[in-house]
C-alpha cells in the first residue's frame, strides 16, 4: 500500500514538473531577445556577482536576493559564451526557485571561477550589471584551505592571484561606473549601511537592502554557495571564526600585493560607496 501511494505521489510530481518545464520553456524560449521573455514588457537586467571563493559572496547573494526586484540563488555553474546563454540563466533560476510570475528586474548569478566566461564581451551590454567583491588574502586563503584541505598553500595562492587578475581584466573591460560596483568583504560586514545605500542607488531599486535576509531551499547546499551554518542564520554574523591555516610570509606578501593591485584597479574602474554620487 505504501509503495502504491508513493508511486501515485511521484506520478503527480512528474506531471507538475512537466507542466512547469513547459511553462518556463514557452515563456523564455519563444522570444529570441536574450533579455526578454513572452508576456513581459521590459527586458531583464542581468546582475553578476564577480568574486572569488570565500569572499562573502553567499552572504551578498542572500542580501541581494531578499530584495523583491532581484532573483537568484547562488552559483548556477553556467558556462557563458554569449548573451544567448542568459536564456539558460532565466530557466535555471526560475526552475530552481519556482516563481511563475517572472516579474523581477534583475536575474542574479555569481561567478567565482575563471573558466565560466568562455567569452566576456557581453559584460559591456547595457543590460548587464556587475558587483565586484574581494576579501583580504589571509582570511581568504585560510578559509579556502578549510574547505579544500587537499589543496596546497601554493594552489590556494595561485587560484587567488589568478582570480584577482581576471577580476581586474573584467573591470577594465566594462570601464563603466554606472554598470559596475565594487565592495570589499570588510565593507560588507562593517559598513553595511553604506553598502546597502550604495546598492540601492547603483541598482535603482525601489526597496532598500537590509541585514536580514530570507533563506532559500538551496541555502547551505554545497556547490551553490557557503555550506556553513552561519549562512542559515538569516542575518549578518560579524563574529570571526577561528581559522587554523597558517601561511609563510612570502606567500602572504604575494597575496597581499595581488589584493592591493586589484583593489586599486577596481576602485579606479568601478563605482564604490565613496564615489557613487559622482556620476
Amino acid at each position: 500500500m505504501t509503495s502504491q501511494v508513493e508511486r501515485m505521489r511521484q506520478y503527480f510530481r512528474d506531471i507538475k514538473n512537466n507542466l512547469a518545464n513547459n511553462y518556463y520553456q514557452f515563456r523564455i524560449n519563444t522570444d529570441q531577445d536574450p533579455y526578454q521573455i513572452r508576456f513581459r514588457k521590459k527586458p531583464f537586467r542581468i546582475l553578476f556577482i564577480l568574486s572569488h571563493m570565500r569572499s562573502g559572496s553567499s552572504l551578498l547573494t542572500h542580501l541581494l536576493n531578499s530584495n523583491p526586484e532581484i532573483i537568484g540563488y547562488g552559483e548556477t555553474h553556467i558556462n557563458y559564451s554569449s548573451e544567448l546563454d542568459f536564456k539558460n540563466l532565466m530557466f535555471k533560476v526560475y526552475w530552481t526557485i519556482k516563481d511563475y510570475q517572472m516579474n523581477h528586474k534583475y536575474l542574479l548569478d555569481k561567478v567565482l571561477h575563471n573558466h565560466k566566461f568562455l567569452a566576456d564581451n557581453f559584460l559591456i551590454s547595457d543590460q548587464v550589471y556587475s558587483i565586484f567583491l574581494i576579501r583580504d588574502p589571509q582570511r581568504t586563503l585560510a578559509s579556502i584551505l578549510e574547505i579544500k584541505p587537499h589543496w596546497s598553500e601554493e594552489k590556494a595562492l595561485n587560484y587567488y592571484q589568478e582570480r584577482l587578475g581576471i577580476l581586474e581584466s573584467y573591470a577594465k573591460l566594462i570601464n563603466n561606473k554606472k554598470q559596475s560596483f565594487f565592495i570589499t568583504h570588510e565593507q560588507l560586514i562593517n559598513q553595511s549601511d553604506l553598502v546597502f545605500n550604495g546598492l540601492k542607488k547603483f541598482l535603482e531599486t525601489q526597496e532598500s537592502f537590509s541585514e536580514q535576509y530570507e533563506t532559500l531551499r538551496t541555502t547551505g547546499m554545497r556547490g551553490i554557495g557557503d555550506s556553513s551554518e552561519n549562512i542559515k542564520a538569516g542575518y549578518i554574523i560579524r563574529n570571526r571564526r577561528q581559522l587554523n591555516a597558517k601561511f609563510s610570509g612570502e606567500l602572504v606578501d604575494k597575496a597581499t600585493h595581488a589584493f592591493r593591485q586589484c583593489l586599486t584597479t577596481l576602485s579606479t574602474h568601478c563605482s564604490t560607496i565613496e564615489t557613487l554620487g559622482e556620476f
